[in-house]
């Protein structure tokens, strides 16, 4: 099998060490084989404050999966990444910038089998001139750039327990309403229907749609977004053979018995599917970017500035994206050989 690419993500942050103390156990935990994208410099500096023995190969793709079980493979962006753990500035924009880049032309060339990307600060990259909402977007943008049309991403939060998708991402909750249309519901719920079973496996996926207001909008007394927009989209999903129901008061879908009956809840804004998710698997759960034309995943968390050079960081989560990465490549190489 191909490596996966694993992006450094943010310099100053816990990415660079997340990355080294997974290496270290690889054999106990069974790790897929990944070449880290980025400065090794960066990740000699962080082992040496760690006080970890890992060694590092810089090669190509061709080479890191031999390279694994020796060395830690390494692909330098060129890009030097000079800030403290900790202590984010500017500087590090070019070097986590570069690395997403590089991830997503080696997936493209088909020399990587997936990319997993370690956290972004994105107001080191606004200040740099960054000018996407956040890393699912620019994805998307990169994906464009090797021909055809931006492909609309689609950010999944999955663990085993639960898998959420909102319709809506990182913009101010008193626009959501506006945004809200049933062209961008059918549209998300078709491209979640069709990964679940081509990435996933699971032949007749169920999605289970959030109303937007408190109760589902009870009947258009507290609101009638549900019966103008929601509902229709739904309608038009199951005439297009999609297992959709709802809209669901979004109380009501989080709980262990009603989690048996969807395979993902589609939420209309971030927090309304987030806060559940990242309650139930905080430590577990992981970032899926579904619509590209590659697998990618990341840990489901932030850069940890407070912990960055401690050693004290919760792999958990870089752990599962990785092993999604590998579960979700296999699922789609078994599909397509069908």
């Amino acid at each position: 099998m191909r490596p996966l690419a694993l992006t450094l993500g943010e310099p100053a942050g816990v990415g660079p060490e997340l990355t080294l103390a997974l290496w270290a156990k690889r054999k106990a935990l069974c790790l897929p084989a990944f070449i880290a994208i980025g400065d090794p410099a960066l990740l000699a500096s962080r082992a040496r404050l760690l006080k970890l023995e890992i060694p590092l190969a810089e090669c190509t793709t061709e080479q890191a999966t031999a390279r694994f079980a020796s060395a830690l493979p390494v692909f330098p962006t060129g890009e030097v990444a000079t800030a403290s753990p900790g202590k984010p500035d500017r500087t590090s924009a070019a070097a986590a910038r570069a690395a997403i880049e590089r991830a997503v032309d080696l997936a493209g060339a088909g020399k990587v089998s997936a990319v997993v990307t370690n956290p972004i600060a994105k107001s080191v990259l606004y200040e740099a001139g960054f000018e996407f909402p956040g890393h699912t977007e620019y994805l998307a943008h990169l994906a464009a750039r090797r021909g055809g049309a931006v492909p609309r991403p689609v950010m999944m939060i999955w663990c085993e327990e639960l898998a959420v998708v909102p319709a809506t991402i990182h913009v101010p909750l008193k626009e959501v309403p506006a945004l809200l249309s049933i062209d961008l519901i059918v549209e998300t719920g078709r491209i979640v229907a069709r990964e679940l079973r081509e990435r996933f496996g699971i032949a007749r996926p169920r999605l289970a749609v959030c109303g937007l207001n408190p109760h589902a909008g009870e009947e258009g007394r507290i609101g009638r977004e549900e019966i103008e927009i929601i509902g229709p989209a739904i309608e038009r999903l199951v005439q297009e053979g999609i297992a959709a129901s709802g809209p669901y008061p979004a109380d009501t879908l989080f709980h262990p018995e009603a989690r048996k009956r969807h395979d993902a809840v589609i939420g209309m804004y971030h927090d309304q599917v987030l806060a559940p998710i990242k309650t139930i698997a905080f430590d577990r759960a992981v970032n899926v970017t579904l619509g590209l034309p590659f697998v990618r995943t990341s840990p489901d968390h932030g850069t940890a500035f407070d912990l960055a050079g401690t050693g004290r960081a919760n792999p958990a989560s870089l752990l599962a994206a990785l092993k999604l990465a590998e579960r979700l490549v296999a699922a789609r190489t078994a599909v397509a050989a069908k």
